[in-house]
């Protein structure tokens, strides 16, 4: 590429785009949102961290925008990097994990919002089946029994 004022040759970097994603964990189950835009499908609420915005608060803002949820205790779970994990594009999710005390109505991009538990999930785009199933892994060993 070149600098239009210059005209010298600048590289041209390509780095994955920063995403969070949240669980959102209502009792004994967590939100998943229907897509309203391409890729269509269920989904964990997320997005693109805004410039300026930290994650923490990039998630909990999608948390509302989408569910309508104002969230609580909110703890950052893992990151995900495939390159493939999203098709539009290459992204780096950090995922948090946080609790809500209301029940999740669609917003912003999301057509519709429901609560699932681990034995009644939907189809997920992106990697979000991974990482519900990494989940579920996590809060079963988070607290393992004591051996006797």
């Amino acid at each position: 590429m070149q600098c239009p004022h210059c005209k010298k040759t600048v590289t041209v970097y390509k780095n994955p785009v920063p995403t969070v994603d949240i669980i959102i964990e209502v009792d004994e189950e967590i939100v998943l949102i229907k897509r309203k835009n391409p890729p269509h499908g269920w989904a964990l609420p997320g997005g693109f961290v805004d410039y300026g915005e930290s994650y923490e608060t990039a998630a909990a803002r999608e948390a509302e925008e989408e569910t309508g949820t104002l969230v609580k205790n909110l703890q950052q779970f893992r990151t995900y990097s495939d390159p493939d994990r999203d098709p539009r594009q290459h992204t780096a999710s950090t995922i948090f994990i946080a609790q809500a005390d209301t029940q999740p109505v669609a917003g912003d991009d999301a057509a519709e919002a429901r609560l699932f538990t681990e034995n009644n999930l939907p189809q997920l785009v992106f990697d979000h089946a991974k990482i519900v199933s990494d989940y579920f892994e996590f809060k079963k060993t988070q607290h393992p029994t004591p051996k006797t």
